[in-house]
């Protein structure tokens, strides 16, 4: 299939550029996935499409405010980093060819990233940025560039005092997505209400729409409820270079599914109950344990798991996502649930119904039987 293949029209006025007051009053369309049928809806009305015996899953990974503002100690020139994946010991050893190996101790407290940054230039190994205000010991925050990765990504060795994810929070901001372009007043409105284990660089946005009452609903009605950790990575927004979407290279996201969720998806399936993922990181983290129809693993790995029309689901029944950008691997893996013509059909209409469109925009739910 061609990448343009899925592409589709958005008038740019329908681009999300703020999240509502309130996180249910979102939009939902509801697609059933073998007839094309549509209704919509307001996403509070969701329990009334969902069974008892049904299980939701959702990702509850969180966003790290991952983006530093900071300058070069030399000249004082401003340069932005954004954390990307922090590096473990054996990923430093793996990336050794590309690391200035004197610069990898520190005197201080210290950690090691991958990075954005820009402006490149002003980024070059040996290079020293510093983030925050001096303390007496120094900056609260500096960096220190040690390598540079093929792709330019940076690799930096964090020095600071105390502990560092306190001090991002102090000093980082939210990594927005790049058709956002209004300032977010309320950071906690990128989180979902659940969001627990850090390490995103984006949001599962479709779990944006849930308030905790809406969630003590769903379970008060008999609707199973599973968490698992997918870190969302800046590759989510990567687009499709590729003319034929079978030579694309998935980008790779850490995901951690354990036993006791997935010994409450497969009793699910067993019993006969529908695992419902709330957003495409849910989706191709359940997909990405599976070792057979009905049945996951628990799992802590890298996945690259691509889903696009004539994928075979093994555990997905139905989904909950937001409205994905035109030819992206995330309207390609919802075509594939729900086939691409009715997909397109749906985004046609939500254009026409003016829906809000992307991360803080309106939601879809997949299902069957609408």
């Amino acid at each position: 299939m061609k990448t343009s293949d899925f592409y589709y029209d958005l008038p740019e006025e329908l681009i999300a550029q703020t999240p509502l007051k309130n996180r249910s009053d979102s939009r939902l369309l509801i697609l059933d996935k073998n007839t094309g049928k549509i209704r919509h809806e307001s996403f509070r009305d969701l329990p009334s499409y969902l069974r008892p015996g049904d299980r939701l899953v959702l990702n509850d990974t969180k966003v790290l405010p991952a983006r530093l503002i900071g300058h070069r100690r030399d000249s004082g020139t401003e340069v932005e980093l954004l954390l990307l994946k922090r590096l473990s010991d054996q990923d430093l050893s793996a990336l050794s060819d590309l690391i200035d190996a004197s610069l990898l101790s520190s005197e201080f407290s210290c950690c090691f990233w991958e990075t954005l940054a820009g402006p490149g230039k002003r980024a070059r190994v040996g290079h020293i940025l510093d983030f925050g205000n001096y303390t007496a010991e120094g900056p609260l925050l500096s960096a220190q560039i040690i390598g540079v990765k093929p792709d330019g990504n940076r690799i930096v060795r964090f020095d600071f005092h105390g502990v560092f994810e306190e001090i991002l929070d102090r000093l980082g901001q939210m990594p927005l997505p790049p058709y956002i372009h209004e300032k977010l007043a309320d950071p906690t409105r990128y989180q979902t209400v659940y969001a627990r284990e850090e390490g995103s660089a984006a949001a599962p946005t479709a779990g944006l729409h849930f308030t905790k009452d809406l969630l003590q609903r769903i379970e008060e009605m008999g609707i199973g409820i599973t968490y698992v950790t997918l870190h969302v990575g800046l590759g989510t927004f990567r687009p499709v270079k590729v003319e034929s979407i079978e030579e694309h290279v998935m980008h790779r996201e850490f995901f951690h599914l354990d036993e006791k969720a997935a010994e409450e998806i497969n009793r699910t399936k067993k019993e006969g109950g529908r695992i419902i993922a709330v957003g495409t990181t849910s989706c191709r983290t359940i997909e990405s344990a599976a070792v057979e129809p009905g049945k996951v693993m628990p799992m802590s790995k890298e996945t690259g798991i691509f889903i696009y029309p004539g994928y075979q689901f093994k555990i997905l029944d139905g989904l909950i996502t937001n409205f994905h950008l035109p030819e992206s691997t995330l309207i390609m893996l919802v075509s594939a649930l729900a086939g691409r013509e009715n997909i397109l059909n749906a985004y046609l209409e939500a254009v026409q119904e003016k829906y809000r469109f992307f991360s803080f925009g309106d939601a879809m739910f997949i299902t069957d039987h609408v």
